[in-house]
């Protein structure tokens, strides 16, 4: 018999007050489209690398390297307006931007990566565009009213500091997935 493999990701969790901000936004944004799968405010964060279906045998590993790379200082960053992937033609994806030090996130996202390829685990082939996840578009009843929200969402004005990220469990439920924090690395913490 194989070994049971966990589906895992590392993430940047978010501050209640964040979640508070990003539940108004789906809140107004669920009066005027209904086709869409929304994302559990608990749920979201900012993923720094998805790792799919891992050795479990690899977390003390894959940890210790995280540790070691985390010379990074804390950092600010904002909540930053609406957006869609791929396009407004096209919507498949709802999702709030970032503002704020995208050079230091785009630095620690760089050093989890190496921290990951040094564990053995397979390079990200696509580049890197953080964001927040709001919900999935499922179909198109009543999406031009949303598409006009999004246009004109402007900037969200919450600030939060990154002083850590996370290495989670994902577990998929026929409710959705549930996440579980498997370690936690705090920034600025290399000696």
């Amino acid at each position: 018999m194989g070994v049971k493999k966990m589906r895992t990701f590392i993430a940047i969790p978010l501050t209640a007050e964040c979640r508070r901000v990003l539940s108004e936004m789906q809140a107004a944004l669920r009066e005027s489209v209904s086709d869409v799968r929304w994302t559990a405010i608990s749920s979201i964060h900012i993923t720094l690398k998805f790792l799919g279906e891992i050795n479990p045998a690899l977390l003390p590993d894959l940890s210790q390297a995280l540790r070691s790379s985390a010379v990074a200082e804390r950092f600010t960053l904002s909540l930053d307006g609406l957006g869609v992937f791929p396009d407004l033609r096209r919507p498949r994806v709802i999702w709030c931007g970032l503002g704020g030090n995208l050079t230091a996130l785009s630095a620690l996202q760089a050093e989890v990566e190496r921290a990951c390829v040094r564990t053995g685990l397979a390079p990200e082939d696509r580049p890197f565009k953080p964001h927040l996840t709001l919900g999935r578009v499922q179909g198109r009843r009543n999406l031009p009213p949303a598409i006009d929200y999004i246009r004109i969402a402007a900037t969200c004005g919450c600030e939060f500091e990154v002083a850590r990220y996370c290495i989670y469990r994902s577990t998929l439920t026929p409710r959705g997935a549930v996440y579980d924090v498997m370690d936690a690395v705090e920034l600025g913490a290399h000696s």
